[in-house]
């Protein structure tokens, strides 16, 4: 476990840093669209430690792929569900999601759409990919019989 754990903290320290310059690209955006005029010195600065976190956490969750005895759909939804839960936080503690049922129930049927798509979409580059490995190890011994 001790092992999954310091991978954990590799990955999310390679990822937190991508957290603030991503937020910074998205304040430059909303100013130049003019949705954003000032922010003020909390709000910057819990938006970088906020972001740097969910990075983090982001990062370091894909370790529980590497977990070879837990199951994939408990993978899958253990990822999910950390993810889903770190996104929603970070986006009510910077003021990003109105708090109320409605904006959740957006929020959270997104989250919900965008992770299915991103999964269906390794799914098929997976078995794309398995099958042409399967196609070529066919032909490989096909090739040896003769």
């Amino acid at each position: 476990m001790k092992k999954y754990a310091l991978e954990f903290v590799r990955r999310g320290l390679i990822a937190c840093g991508l957290g603030p310059i991503i937020l910074a690209i998205l304040y430059l955006i909303l100013q130049r669209h003019a949705a954003l005029e000032m922010l003020s010195v909390n709000q910057v600065c819990v938006g970088i430690f906020s972001l740097a976190a969910l990075a983090f956490i982001a990062g370091g969750m894909n370790v529980v792929y590497q977990i070879e005895r837990l199951p994939l759909m408990v993978a899958i939804l253990l990822h999910g569900g950390v993810l889903y839960i770190s996104y929603l936080g970070t986006y009510l503690l910077n003021g990003w999601l109105e708090q109320g049922t409605r904006p959740m129930l957006v929020f959270s049927g997104i989250f919900v759409i965008g992770y299915l798509v991103i999964w269906a979409v390794i799914y098929f580059i997976t078995k794309r990919n398995t099958e042409k490995l399967n196609k070529m190890l066919q032909e490989k011994q096909q090739a040896c019989d003769k």
